[in-house]
């Protein structure tokens, strides 16, 4: 790639559209948030609000933004599957009755975390020269493990060229090739342009004698397996030289580190990390230098510092690593770092004051989707494209002004700004819900990607 491709490769961060189901029902097991609000009344229009004001204000700060749809949702067709019948209105009906908690999981609007919906690597990376894409299975709890099919639908609807773009199945939902996507992969590199170095962090693994020190979680389930980053990689052409696989530190995992996006985060050289974030810490940072062709950045909080539970509270390292142009970098951190007297002492005494190119904070209100238990990190899939490949996406999805006015008065007209668990089972939230999401693929012009637009 010469020196004018690579200035013109960008990240863009691909946001997740908060779906007008939105609700709290504490469906995610090891997800201290979303547990702890289950039950509480949400506010889809103000989530969707929340998540777009978010992508203007990264957009308006010079940085490539995106858009991706939520799923279709309540997913009547799940509950026909597991035997219920009848019409819309009565599986509903009949659902909330028998067995409200799969009610609950089949009107998630969980795929606005689109930081699980898949792995993605760069041409730059790949020896077709072609973006590699994989769906996550998300096998590990029912409510996501229905995301994928129509996941995979919107990513090759939108990055449909195949002369710049590769599609690879999602890896068979068992438990030993359990995989939570981006949540648990970080690419680190010099410039986005250059060669980089593919981080897979996982919680356990399934087959084989397990690595010599490794231990599992006690009280949460593991969900990424060594086995599924392995296949990722293998998937996308990806070398021994280009990939380090790391186990998370069980204990976190156990304080509620669901996925290592929950404990670290990293862009271009930097790799921001609370010291429990991997079990072999110094192991990973030594491979890590060993195989980057530009010098790692390690940016460690320690544990005096910022406790496990105000990590978790805070979601401080689910914040979003932005590059700029200079050289320096970014983070986007939710408002409830304000609120932790550590945290905040800690971001503007130790990375704001330190020896880093972290030089700026911006804080956001993501309060809708923090409740369930997604950061600003968990909202945003990213995807470093070079001009070309921004040029062959398809459909509206690249954010504009007038694409930010549109999508704000398609969640204005179509949104509740109240939603009980009880409510999941109006029949008529599920119609307000289909005739949002027909209107929306016209909108973002990607064409027919959900169940019932497909027949």
């Amino acid at each position: 790639m010469s020196a004018a491709d690579i200035s013109s490769v960008r990240e863009v961060n691909f946001d997740g559209l908060v779906g007008p189901t939105h609700n709290y029902s504490g469906l995610a097991v090891g997800n201290v948030a979303s547990m702890s609000h289950g039950g509480l009344v949400s506010n889809p229009k103000e989530g969707a609000l929340q998540g777009l004001l978010k992508m203007k204000s990264l957009m308006d700060a010079g940085y490539a933004q995106g858009v991706l749809p939520p799923q279709q949702r309540p997913d009547i067709g799940a509950l026909r599957d597991l035997g219920f019948s009848g019409s819309n209105g009565e599986v509903l009906a009949r659902a909330s009755k028998e067995a409200p908690q799969l009610l609950r999981a089949v009107c998630s609007a969980s795929s606005m975390w689109t930081a699980n919906a898949g792995t993605i690597t760069p041409s730059i990376d790949a020896p077709d020269s072609r973006v590699h894409f994989t769906p996550a299975n998300l096998q590990s709890s029912f409510h996501r493990y229905l995301e994928p099919q129509t996941t995979g639908r919107v990513l090759k609807a939108i990055f449909r060229d195949e002369q710049h773009f590769c599609h690879h199945p999602v890896l068979p939902a068992t438990p030993a090739f359990s995989d939570e996507g981006a949540a648990n992969h970080t690419r680190l590199c010099g410039e986005h342009g250059e060669p980089g170095v593919h981080l897979f962090v996982y919680g356990r693994q399934a087959f084989g004698d397990v690595r010599s020190g490794e231990r599992e979680p006690k009280r949460y389930p593991a969900r990424q397996t060594l086995e599924a980053s392995q296949a990722v990689a293998r998937q996308h052409g990806l070398t021994e030289a280009q990939t380090v696989f790391s186990q998370q530190h069980p204990d976190a995992i156990d304080a509620g580190v669901f996925h290592n996006d929950v404990i670290a985060v990293g862009n271009g050289p930097v790799l921001l990390y609370h010291e429990m974030a991997f079990l072999d810490e110094e192991g990973t940072l030594d491979e890590l230098r060993a195989k980057m062709a530009s010098p790692l950045i390690p940016v460690r909080v320690p544990l005096e510092a910022v406790s496990m539970e105000d990590a978790v509270a805070s979601y401080l390292f689910n914040s979003q690593l932005l590059s700029n142009p200079d050289g320096t970098m970014t983070l986007v951190v939710p408002g409830e770092c304000q609120e932790r007297e550590a945290v905040w002492r800690t971001i503007q005494d130790y990375l704001l004051a330190g020896n880093n190119p972290i030089s700026e904070v911006v804080v956001k209100d993501v309060k809708q989707s923090m409740r369930n238990g997604g950061g600003p990190a968990c909202l945003r899939l990213r995807v470093v494209l070079t001009e070309a490949e921004r040029a062959a996406l398809s459909g509206r999805v690249l954010l504009t002004n007038a694409l930010y006015t549109d999508l704000t008065a398609w969640v204005e007209r179509h949104y509740r700004d109240r939603l009980a668990p009880d409510d999941l089972a109006d029949p008529q939230l599920a119609g307000e819900s289909l005739a949002a999401l027909d209107e929306l693929t016209q909108l973002l012009k990607i064409g027919p990607v959900y169940p019932f637009q497909l027949g």
